[in-house]
């Protein structure tokens, strides 16, 4: 699982790499055609927007994967190292049963004939494709973070 979760981290990165530069390459045009043309683009703000929820959600994911989420450890940092282990282990199976949840109804969302129908507004983008940032995010998270739980379970690193 380890493995998977190293290949899915690999093509996080290069993703956000590409919609970080794809984001800053937009928002500088924005500003290029609003100040020296005086010719606004009307689709910048909406896809600069939609790069940012998108490059968040694999953030948080490659957060999870990294184990760089915020995180308050005041209990754990006081506790034998065999009742820190199952602590984490709690922690783990309740983030996984938390993003088990959210993940059915996250696709749950994108397959409903509601989004179906919805287009951006100044694009006319269908919005199960930016909206589709969460669930593949969110399926990221769920591999990283199984994977971690694994290692933990086999008396990886409880810190």
């Amino acid at each position: 699982m380890k493995h998977i979760s190293d290949l899915v981290a690999s093509f996080e990165k290069k993703l956000a790499m590409i919609l970080m530069f794809f984001m800053a390459v937009v928002v500088t045009l924005a500003v290029i055609f609003r100040y020296i043309f005086n010719d606004p683009l009307v689709w910048a703000g909406e896809t600069s927007v939609f790069l940012l929820v998108a490059i968040s959600f694999l953030g948080g994911s490659l957060g999870l994967k990294y184990k760089s989420q915020a995180a308050v450890t005041i209990v754990i940092d006081f506790v034998p190292e065999q009742v820190r282990k199952w602590l984490l282990i709690l922690g783990h199976v309740l983030m996984l049963t938390f993003l088990v949840v959210f993940l059915f109804y996250s696709y749950k969302w994108i397959f409903s004939p509601s989004v179906a129908i919805q287009k951006s507004s100044a694009m006319l983008l269908p919005m199960w494709i930016p909206y589709s940032s969460v669930p593949i995010g969110l399926s990221f998270a769920t591999i990283h973070l199984f994977a971690n739980l694994l290692d933990l379970v086999r008396g990886g690193e409880s810190k």
